[in-house]
């Protein structure tokens, strides 16, 4: 087995996400050709990234993300950090040789997904994107019902992203909130992962219709560095720039109709994500807070057809790397594990694995669209070709 020099650049929430998945993956993938070597952190908060090189066991620590740009030790690089640097950080890193692992939606715009995916295919290096919800065994085994024609002809689906992260009137006024380093709101953050989900399980999205909202119009200005969805009651109001939700109803290709909607401040919901997918003989659901669940009905019933609950095992996706039998959970992390073993595969492979830069491409189109459709109140039509 040989070695990978790794670095993190961004050290929240999600950049611990990631280094935790380089770390664990020779304990579900021994035979992984590369092991990751965890070599550099870079995080502009004063501190964090001594800290994480202390808890983690990075060899170095750098507040300047250019510095691990020019590390030669450096063959891959996570970037974790706020959307508003996912152009200028992952082109660099491309540019410079280094495989990219980068979080969606890949910048603020279809064009910066576009800069980065081309600066990916440019230098030759491999690349890949954190579309985590597609990596769950259940996600890929309803893809594969479905592309099997198990459930008949698809006709309809819902797709759906609720949580209350931001419902909090006190919830700080960090970059998520503003254009200018967000970007879009609840449509980058929650609906990117719908448009991935949507498909990638049903194809080419043709042409939509959107309306969005914004619900909580001020929160206050953090007084210091914040991580996560932090809270900064007393502080100086500011206005909220992006939506808070979003709703679009989806003409797929095949002739499928769609709903997908998102929102960032559903009181009582706490990162209900899902889907719905009916077709001429079956239907298949599944929702992320019961992940190894799905909910398939199937057969020539039609009318009061059941659906039954099938218990995902080691038969269904990458399950047999963590658990030995159905019925046994996987979490929110070992998605990232498995999205961080096929970003190696793909560098010791030389060919993609799991959701890549293109992929992130045609979810921003389906977002940009989104806008274009929220602002004009009319239907839209998305570009196949990303």
């Amino acid at each position: 087995m040989g070695t990978l020099g790794v670095a993190v650049v961004g050290f929240g929430w999600m950049g611990r996400v990631h280094t935790r998945a380089y770390a664990r993956l020779p304990h579900h993938y021994p035979d992984l050709p590369l092991r990751p070597e965890l070599l550099a952190v870079a995080e502009e908060v004063p501190g964090r990234a001594e800290r994480a090189a202390e808890q983690y066991g990075f060899a170095t620590a750098t507040r300047d993300w250019r510095a691990v740009a020019a590390d030669p030790r450096v063959r891959a690089v996570s970037v974790t950090t706020p959307n508003f640097l996912h152009r200028e950080i992952g082109v660099a890193m491309a540019e410079a040789g280094k495989h990219l692992w980068i979080e969606k939606p890949v910048g603020l715009t279809a064009e910066d997904a576009r800069a980065v995916a081309g600066a990916v295919a440019g230098a030759g290096v491999r690349g890949a994107v954190g579309f985590t919800y597609r990596n769950a065994p259940a996600v890929e085994t309803a893809r594969e019902l479905i592309a099997a024609g198990e459930l008949g002809t698809v006709t309809h689906a819902r797709f759906r992203l609720f949580s209350d992260y931001a419902a909090h009137p006190d919830s700080a006024l960090t970059w998520r909130y503003e254009r200018a380093r967000g970007g879009s709101g609840v449509l980058g953050d929650l609906a990117s992962h719908g448009a991935d989900l949507a498909r990638f399980l049903l194809g080419d999205i043709a042409s939509l219709v959107a309306d969005t909202a914004v619900f909580v119009p001020e929160r206050a200005r953090p007084a210091a560095a914040t991580a996560g969805h932090s809270r900064a009651a007393g502080g100086v109001p500011g206005r909220v720039e992006n939506e808070d939700y979003a709703s679009c109803l989806l003409r797929f290709a095949s002739g499928a109709r769609g709903v997908l909607e998102a929102c960032r401040v559903s009181v009582g919901e706490q990162n209900a994500y899902g889907f719905e997918v009916h077709g001429t003989r079956g239907a298949v659901r599944w929702d992320f807070r019961r992940m190894n669940e799905l909910g398939v009905g199937r057969g020539t019933a039609y009318q009061d057809q059941p659906l039954s609950t099938v218990y995902v095992g080691p038969g269904h996706g990458e399950f047999a790397a963590f658990q030995p039998g159905a019925g046994n959970a996987m979490g929110y992390d070992d998605l990232k594990v498995i999205e961080a073993h096929r970003f190696l595969r793909s560098i010791a492979e030389g060919v993609p694995y799991g959701a890549t830069p293109a992929d992130a491409v045609h979810s921003a189109v389906v977002l940009d669209a989104m806008a274009r459709s929220a602002r004009s109140g009319t239907w839209v039509a998305v570009d196949a070709r990303g």
